[in-house]
């Protein structure tokens, strides 16, 4: 499979049917928002917390196994790009409000996480909070195009 990419209008650009040529338009989206106060540390960890999971809960976004040309094999990575946002914590809970009420595959990573070291206790804090109170500082969902746009709304791509 050949290279893709996400382009500012959100079309993934790439090889689907095979033709290098061929412009690729999913019709699924994979999207991170993060709070804006986050260290930097934060936000990379955060990011790959959220997205670990979307394989397991929606297994058609993983690619196929990569090789180099010395057959050297690779893991499959998601299929289509990952687009990052940020936002205040007002538009993080907006959109995990959005993303439930449209039962959107959804990820989330509460402030509480930063202090534990495992997933065990991990789990348990974010269990230990109700919906309505989680301190969220990052979100992933996916899901149809249009629905993750509208739970973005409000949030800008992470610069």
């Amino acid at each position: 499979m050949g290279n893709t990419y996400e382009n500012a209008m959100g079309d993934t650009l790439g090889n689907a049917s095979g033709d290098e040529t061929a412009p690729v338009r999913f019709d699924t989206k994979i999207a991170v928002l993060l709070r804006d106060d986050l260290e930097t540390w934060q936000r990379l960890n955060v990011t790959a917390f959220l997205v670990s999971g979307l394989g397991t809960a929606a297994p058609e976004v993983i690619g196929e196994p990569y090789e180099d040309a010395d057959a050297t094999a690779y893991l499959p990575m998601l299929r289509q790009p990952v687009l990052v946002f940020e936002g205040a914590k007002e538009t993080l809970t907006a959109a995990h409000t959005k993303a439930l009420s449209r039962s959107l595959t959804a990820a989330v990573f509460t402030s509480d996480l930063f202090g534990t070291g495992n997933d065990r206790d991990n789990r348990a804090a974010v269990r230990a909070v109700g919906r309505g109170s989680l301190d969220l500082v990052g979100l992933a969902v996916y899901g149809p195009r249009n629905a993750v746009d509208k739970v973005l709304k409000g949030a800008r791509m992470h610069p």
